[in-house]
């Protein structure tokens, strides 16, 4: 069946009015099946690929590739920027909002997995040169490896701030 360019024209035009009511962007794009099939029957040269969630993501959700299918993008259409498309930008993240199904998923849309969260105990550790000084503390707020949380020195009772390191330990520095 042909589709004539008043009518596609008229589904983009439905369709981004639609995203700007929504919120968020549609993927044009085609399952990886159909885009193959029409590839073959026109001899043009594939669209990118790119993962779009299958399903409704919830904020708080650990994003896993059973969640995402894999779509090409209709020939000549390019992904927009800050957007997050390939595996391994999104498997093992945690959704920070909802994400659609046949969205794109915007960056600021994903964060890391935390390593601590808001009220543990964790082991926190101040070296400096070859002194290393470790207490126990309980952490004020939720972090992945690398982001700077405040804790809370369980002894002394003293708010520290520190990086949180790769294996969930807090590293304070002097202040």
């Amino acid at each position: 069946m042909m589709s004539t360019p008043g009518l596609l024209s008229a589904f983009r035009r439905t369709a981004l009015v639609l995203a700007l009511v929504t919120g968020t962007m549609p993927a044009f794009a085609q399952e990886s099946a159909n885009q193959s099939a029409n590839r073959i029957a026109s001899n043009q040269a594939g669209g990118e690929v790119v993962l779009i969630p299958s399903r409704v993501i919830y904020p708080g959700e650990t994003i896993n590739l059973a969640a995402l299918k894999q779509v090409t993008l209709v020939v000549g259409k390019h992904k927009p920027e800050a957007v997050a498309t390939r595996a391994e930008e999104l498997d093992g993240k945690v959704a920070k909002r909802t994400l659609l199904p046949g969205r794109y998923i915007p960056s600021a849309a994903i964060r890391e997995a935390w390593l601590v969260e808001q009220g543990a105990s964790v082991q926190i550790f101040f070296i400096a040169g070859g002194l290393t000084i470790s207490a126990t503390a309980v952490t004020l707020q939720p972090g992945a490896a690398g982001d700077l949380v405040k804790v809370r020195n369980i002894d002394s009772g003293k708010i520290l701030s520190g990086t949180v390191m790769a294996d969930g330990t807090i590293q304070v520095s002097a202040s």
